[in-house]
């Protein structure tokens, strides 16, 4: 019997300059997606395309006003690549703005929509406190004795992995003391201390833009990252839940447990990077080879052809899955 398909989409510190550019030409859903994003986007749309393609001043590329668009852009676009193939994904877990790409492929908002909501959220967030996050290889038991009041818990992303925001300087102090007690730290590619209390102000102030939309029951089951638990009617219908998303913890690796806790999948992260990829093989469903765990993207801008090259790999892999279990 076939594994069916789950799809993972990444969110804020999985960016890079040109992520998924090779695409941009080449396959027409991927461009169609794109170019309707950059028109979305109105007179900001040229300047962010243009960001996108330029990988010369990467330093200014994790600015929030650039980066969220477009992950929320590419994460959508690579999941519309991936329904082409004319696959129907059994469930889709989204990290962060991720879980904004799993809505929108829900229909739970439209792109049009959702593209808005992203233009409104970056203004916000741009003006919210300076911060960090940073990732820990450690459990949550683990860093909470090395906490301050600035400092919290962003995300579980698995059970050594674990996602730390706060003011740069009080982030600065608790790495070091991490550092000092033999724990791995990594800074995240964020400006700001996303899934934590500093940027609750910002997180309210975008409430009247998800009650101006129409939410709808998700049409494609969504494991939510921000439950860890699957995605309820009632609480897709929830704008308060939308919007104060980027001020709450993200438990992923709970959400991922229940993915994976089931029937044995074949696992596919639609976005740039590997990060999720990388966690999702941490899990014994995966580390059995049971279920399998495959990105859609090298882990950086290596060529437009390494795009093209690694797109081409994860199809032609499922479809012969499906062609053995036929056989079967």
């Amino acid at each position: 019997m076939t594994r069916r398909v789950a799809l993972l989409f990444p969110g804020q510190g999985s960016q890079y300059p040109r992520m998924a550019a090779g695409l941009y030409g080449s396959d027409d859903v991927f461009t169609s997606v794109m170019d309707e994003a950059f028109e979305l986007l109105g007179e900001q749309g040229p300047a962010i395309r243009a960001a996108w393609l330029d990988d010369s001043h990467a330093e200014h590329f994790d600015d929030v006003t650039r980066a969220q668009p477009l992950l929320y852009a590419v994460d959508y676009a690579l999941g519309r690549v991936v329904l082409s193939w004319g696959l129907e994904p059994v469930a889709m877990l989204g990290h962060s703005v991720g879980e904004m790409v799993a809505a929108t492929l829900a229909e739970v908002f439209t792109f049009a929509e959702g593209m808005e909501l992203m233009r409104d959220r970056v203004k916000h967030y741009a003006d919210s406190p300076p911060g960090g996050m940073l990732a820990v290889a450690a459990s949550v038991d683990d860093v909470t004795p090395f906490l301050t009041g600035a400092v919290a818990i962003a995300a579980v992303n698995a059970k050594r992995q674990t996602m730390l925001a706060g003011g740069r300087s009080e982030l600065a102090a608790v790495a070091k003391a991490l550092h000092a007690d033999g724990y791995t730290c990594m800074r995240v590619r964020a400006n700001q201390a996303f899934h934590s209390p500093m940027v609750a102000d910002a997180a309210e102030r975008t409430l009247d833009g998800f009650r101006s939309v129409r939410l709808s029951v998700p049409r494609r089951t969504i494991v939510s990252s921000h439950l860890g638990t699957v995605l309820t009617p009632e609480k897709a219908l929830d704008p308060v839940f939308w919007a104060m998303q980027p001020a709450t913890t993200v438990q992923f690796w709970p959400a991922l447990d229940l993915l994976l806790g089931g029937e044995d999948l074949f696992v596919v992260e639609a976005g740039p990077g590997q990060g999720l990829t990388t966690l999702a093989r941490l899990h014994p469903a995966v580390r059995s080879g049971r279920s399998e765990a495959v990105a859609l993207l090298p882990t950086r801008a290596i060529s437009p052809r390494a795009d093209r090259d690694a797109v081409r790999d994860v199809a032609h892999r499922i479809k012969a899955e499906s062609m053995t279990a036929t056989a079967s």
